[in-house]
């Protein structure tokens, strides 16, 4: 009959439409129509940025605030997104619940607050959640806190830098990703992170089943990386705080190579406060119009990382414009494909020829990079995250 023939078109979760099936339609018109308005009801998913400080998680908080800015655009499904007061601004656009201030941060000590404090999973936290009646819940900043056995849960992990790179992160660090990514992984349905090349890693060094991590791309924002109108100076770009897997010491070793070919060229560093060789200035953190206008400006990206879970600077200077010569290390060749000029990392000599090739050839590179950089998208990235809640719930 027509209500039956309707339970079956529309998108229910299972529950539901066996409770129409069984419904004498013809007998109980009423009652139908109330199961019926009962199924049209959309799942509601939440989303834990409760750990969440402002500019100190770096691409995490890029991840997880454009995600949410996505989904308020095209999201299909209920949302409620736990902020803390701090970071009260991050719903952007989505229902919002600001729950307690988490002690969260990137010092082991007041992380170690942060995990001891949710696992005591303060009364209101939990009593939020349970109010909301979630049909899952999403914890894209790599732990699960609050910890939650109900709903279903998916956790995005951005890589596992920790098992390939141990020697980049001291004793403490070391114990406590490992403590934590594997107590997280063990308690989430599914597993999200940022590339194929991440996912191989997760199912290889934390031993997952493939059949329950997915990998979904991140996107750049192409309203605010776009071409402008700045001419191209004589200065290589590269954005990077100062971390070891960064390579910064093979820059610079590239750098004097090509500074006795090309004395007039210089070399721009963001978010890296060290000290620099001659020809180089350390600019520190700038704001993000300022780097945009250098990715506009610069006569090439160059990106000599040694592990990316995904790597987003190099197509944010393709999406401005800006040839790339990049390190073909971890999952960076998937990223940027056959649009930038990788490099062997590890050797000086390498970089600063595949440099040259780029300076050389700016006109290419550039063209290439832009039609790389069209098929990053964060609206992309959010459909592909409604499947996976989608997923949850059924």
């Amino acid at each position: 009959n027509h209500a039956e023939l309707l339970a079956r078109r529309l998108p229910l979760r299972d529950r539901d439409r066996r409770r129409l099936l069984e419904r004498d339609c013809e007998r109980r018109p009423l009652r139908v129509a109330c199961a019926l308005l009962r199924a049209l009801e959309l799942p509601v998913v939440g989303i834990s940025l409760l750990t969440l400080v402002p500019g100190v998680v770096g691409g995490s908080e890029t991840y997880a605030r454009e995600l949410v800015r996505a989904l308020a655009r095209i999201g299909e499904l209920d949302y409620r997104v736990y902020v803390p007061r701090i970071a009260a601004d991050a719903a952007d656009g989505l229902p919002s619940r600001v729950v307690g201030a988490y002690p969260a941060g990137r010092s082991m000590p007041r992380r170690t607050a942060a995990m001891a404090y949710a696992a005591a999973a303060p009364w209101p936290v939990r009593r939020r959640l349970e109010l909301d009646r979630l049909d899952a819940i999403h914890f894209p900043l790599s732990v699960m806190l609050p910890p939650v056995s109900r709903p279903p849960a998916a956790t995005t992990v951005l890589d596992v830098q920790h098992e390939l790179y141990p020697r980049f992160f001291s004793r403490a660090e070391l114990a406590y990703r490992r403590l934590v990514y594997g107590w997280t992984v063990r308690r989430s349905r599914i597993v999200i992170t940022i590339s194929e090349h991440a996912r191989q890693g997760l199912v290889e060094r934390l031993g997952l089943d493939p059949a329950r991590v997915r990998a979904i791309h991140l996107g750049i924002d192409h309203d605010r990386f776009r071409p402008g109108d700045e001419g191209r100076e004589d200065f290589l770009l590269y954005p990077a705080l100062g971390w070891p897997h960064k390579n910064h010491a093979r820059l610079f070793e590239a750098f004097a190579l090509l500074r006795a070919r090309r004395p007039g060229l210089r070399l721009v560093l963001t978010g890296y406060e060290g000290t620099v060789p001659d020809g180089a200035e350390a600019r520190g953190r700038v704001p993000a119009d300022e780097l945009v206008r250098l990715y506009r400006r610069a006569a090439a990206l160059v990106f000599p990382s040694l592990y990316e879970g995904f790597g987003q600077p190099p197509l944010e200077a393709m999406a401005c414009g800006c040839p790339v010569a990049c390190s073909n290390a971890a999952s960076l060749p998937e990223v940027v494909g056959d649009a930038a000029r990788l490099f062997d990392p590890e050797s000086p000599e390498d970089m600063a020829a595949a440099v040259e090739e780029v300076l050389d050839n700016q006109g290419e590179w550039a063209r290439r990079g832009l039609e790389r950089a069209k098929l990053f998208s964060w609206d992309a990235c959010a459909r592909a995250h409604e499947v996976v809640y989608r997923e949850l719930v059924s």
